[in-house]
């Protein structure tokens, strides 16, 4: 869907940010989970950046699912776009050059950490050190996407995470498959820097909503009301709505990622998160009732094991914003962007 309008235009309004570009050009790119939403954008960026710039900057796109690569991005129809079709869990046997290696290949999708939570600790751990082993035979510099989850629950003390910060998780809850593999991924990487010399960047992810993102059947709370909107649906949701949560769109979540790769700064580990709007889950259900004129109502179920338990803390982006970043697309807009993106790919 790279074509599609609302795409085209984040992708343009992404490279009028003062961001040196420039740094990625006649680069070799490798992107694992190349068909995931952020995955996704940052490829569609390099290719804007060809289309556009003439960049020659070679993209190679490791998926499991081939025919979703190609409804994204058309690649039969390109050069610069090269399929490593396979899982990220199996040995990557890669000789070309390659100066990157944006490690994205993933769940955090609730409904897997029921039915496979296994899957999910094996992408992130056996996916990261096979990620590792072609860093150190290519020297390729690897972005490594985690999550805000990792810090798990915070002291009361804490009013925003910093990146040096260390919570709490329960390492016997169903739920710990995700974060608990994600911080052995990131110690493997810091492992690997000190034992290899490879270099790395980190970052900590918090709730990217945007085109692309998966919305049926999900099970998170954004990728519901999302599927809720494209479909006019009734909105129900299963607790109160209680909870904070602040979302990042995903251009915004691009940008950043852009600044964090080209810094000359090393083995450095940033928070990324969009803490401008919070808000609580009932109010983002109102305000999505309100724009597409939905109802909404209460069926609360008990907690399951698939959900964070612990009071969110906002993070601490100040690291982030030093490269010069800041979010740009309001709540309702992304919200916006995204149903339309969905009724668009629909026609």
């Amino acid at each position: 869907m790279y074509k599609n309008n609302i795409v085209q235009s984040d992708m343009k309004n992404i490279f009028k940010q003062d961001i040196n570009f420039e740094k990625l050009y006649n680069k070799s790119i490798l992107i694992t989970g190349a068909s995931g939403m952020i995955a996704a954008y940052y490829m569609y960026l390099l290719m804007f950046l060809n289309d556009n710039k003439n960049a020659n900057i070679k993209i190679y796109a490791l998926v499991r699912d081939i025919e979703r690569l190609e409804f994204l991005t058309n690649f039969s129809n390109r050069n610069d776009i090269f399929p490593i079709v396979q899982d990220v869990c199996d040995y990557i046997n890669f000789s070309d050059k390659l100066d990157y290696i944006i490690h994205m290949a993933s769940s955090a999708n609730p409904k897997t950490i029921v039915s496979d939570p296994v899957g999910i600790i094996k992408a992130n751990v056996i996916g990261t050190f096979n990620v590792l082993e072609l860093s150190k035979k290519t020297g390729a510099e690897v972005l490594f996407t985690s999550t805000r989850e990792v810090y798990g629950k915070m002291e009361d003390n804490i009013k925003k995470i910093t990146e040096t910060d260390v919570g709490i998780l329960d390492f016997t809850e169903l739920r710990a498959c995700y974060p608990e593999s994600k911080k052995i991924a990131e110690n493997l990487i810091i492992s690997y820097a000190y034992q290899y010399g490879i270099k790395y960047k980190i970052v900590r992810i918090a709730h990217s909503y945007g085109p692309g993102m998966i919305i049926n059947n999900d099970g998170r709370i954004m990728s519901d009301l999302i599927s809720n909107a494209v479909n006019n649906e009734d909105i129900i949701l299963k607790s109160k709505g209680e909870a904070l949560r602040s979302f990042c769109y995903v251009s915004d979540t691009i940008s950043a990622l852009l600044r964090v790769i080209i810094d000359e700064n090393q083995n450095e580990i940033y928070n990324i998160s969009n803490e401008t709007e919070e808000i609580s889950i009932k109010d983002l259900a109102f305000l999505i009732k309100e724009m597409y004129s939905l109802n909404v109502r209460f069926d609360i179920q008990e907690n399951k094991n698939q959900y964070v338990k612990f009071v969110r803390v906002p993070l601490d982006t100040s690291k982030l914003e030093t490269l010069g970043w800041k979010p740009l697309v309001k709540l309702e807009t992304g919200i916006r962007n995204t149903v339309e993106y969905f009724k668009m790919s629909r026609n």
